[in-house]
């Protein structure tokens, strides 16, 4: 993570690793919406019947109506589907469960208590892991098309010959049009040693042709690092999964050989993850015993996360960069770096998110993501809907992008060399 090229590179990939997840993200919320939705539009009209009713009939003594008759009334709604809908082959008795379950979930009114449905509940799951069996290729949805957005490094992807850019058109001969994006992934991941078949068309060549990948377990680029020039020191972590505390423990034990004159700790795009792997890396960088958040959940004691051990890094002069998709355990990290006065924070405002989800595998597959508590930096500070500020603001456009600079990554270096 060293020449101009590598940079620029890492730029471009860190772009695009923040825009496939948000495109990830959106399509799981479009999703859940979209069925939540459809729900209502069919049982609308008895809700609206029976609301007038009420409404014609005034009673001092109603009260809301308990779980129990809500359950009735899904099940009373339902059964006149199944007896009265025109085209009974086109009742999907599983999406309509789904829907159900996410119009429930959604009516709540929290973005981040979701219901997540089997197959994009087994991906995101693995993921958070470190790793996946597949080809190995970051992919988005663009203008309709399954694009790769980067083969990863040493992967099947790579020893294939895919490249950047290339449009999967079919996966073992089934067409992707009107796929979604986890559907798409669905298709394309698989058990290690098995081999899967894509369509692709490339930009340059007239026809589509096919390539043969063998699945492999692939390693997610949990963390990148690098020395810089004037020996600074960089490392990039792209999200709090089940192995980041120990990429980021091994990266700085190899980064601190070099005796840097100060670390650069890049959380641009990181969505954040697992809260308790935000306490342990804040513990690579604060004293011990020093308070990382407060935990506030419900008809429960407040709970304090202190740093436990001894962290490699707790003296050497620190920066680290945040922007707008920054979010959830990046925040935590960064706002206690921040309160602890231990570091500089450089970038753009973060993402505000300050809540705490448990999320509940559920007996087909599917998951549900509750928030059960909500967080405070140790000044004190949640974050809901508010983010972090940082000590200097440093814009990255749209034209830095295109004319490929990182004026934070710049700014960052130039105060760990100039101390302003």
């Amino acid at each position: 993570m060293l020449a101009e090229s590598d940079s620029v590179r890492q730029q471009r990939e860190r772009a695009w690793r923040v825009f496939a997840g948000i495109a990830l993200v959106t399509v799981l919320v479009v999703v859940s919406f979209a069925a939540g939705m459809g729900v209502m539009w069919v049982i609308g009209p008895q809700v609206r019947e029976a609301v007038a009713s009420a409404e014609s009939k005034p009673d001092a003594n109603t009260t809301a109506p308990s779980r129990e008759d809500q359950v009735a009334l899904l099940r009373q709604v339902w059964s006149i589907l199944d007896q009265e809908y025109v085209d009974p082959e086109a009742l999907d008795q599983e999406k309509m469960g789904y829907g159900a379950v996410s119009g429930l979930v959604s009516a709540i009114g929290d973005p981040h208590t979701s219901f997540v449905e089997p197959k994009p509940a087994a991906i995101l799951n693995e993921d958070m892991q470190g790793s996946f069996e597949g080809i190995g290729a970051t992919v988005n949805m663009i203008e309709g098309k399954v694009v790769v957005v980067r083969p990863l490094p040493n992967s099947p992807a790579i020893q294939a010959g895919l490249v950047e850019g290339d449009i999967i058109l079919e996966v073992d001969d089934v067409s992707l049009e009107g796929k979604t994006l986890i559907e798409a992934i669905t298709l394309i991941r698989g058990p290690k040693g098995t081999t899967v078949k894509l369509l692709v068309q490339r930009e340059g060549v007239a026809e589509p042709f096919t390539v043969e990948v063998t699945r492999d377990k692939v390693e997610l680029l949990t963390v990148e690092s690098r020395m810089l020039d004037n020996n600074i020191a960089y490392l990039s972590l792209s999200e709090f999964n089940a192995v980041s505390e120990q990429k980021v423990h091994e990266a700085l034990q190899e980064l601190l050989k070099n005796d840097p004159r100060g670390l650069v700790f890049d959380l641009r795009g990181n969505p954040g993850g697992y809260l308790q792997m935000s306490v342990e890396i804040a513990g690579e960088f604060l004293p011990r015993d020093a308070l990382v958040l407060t935990d506030r959940e419900r008809d429960k004691p407040e709970k304090e996360f202190r740093v436990r051990g001894n962290g490699l890094a707790t003296d050497i002069p620190l920066v680290v960069l945040v922007n707008g998709n920054s979010a959830s355990a990046s925040e935590i990290v960064a706002g206690a770096i921040r309160d602890h006065k231990r570091g500089v924070l450089i970038g753009e405002k973060t993402y505000g998110k300050g809540s705490v989800q448990n999320t509940h595998a559920l007996d087909d597959g599917s998951s549900l993501r509750v928030t059960i508590a909500k967080w405070y930096l140790p000044n004190g500070d949640n974050l809901d809907g508010n983010g972090i500020t940082p000590d200097i603001e440093v814009p990255l456009t749209p034209e830095d992008l295109a004319a490929q600079r990182d004026p934070q990554l710049d700014r960052a270096v130039a105060y760990l060399l100039n101390g302003a």
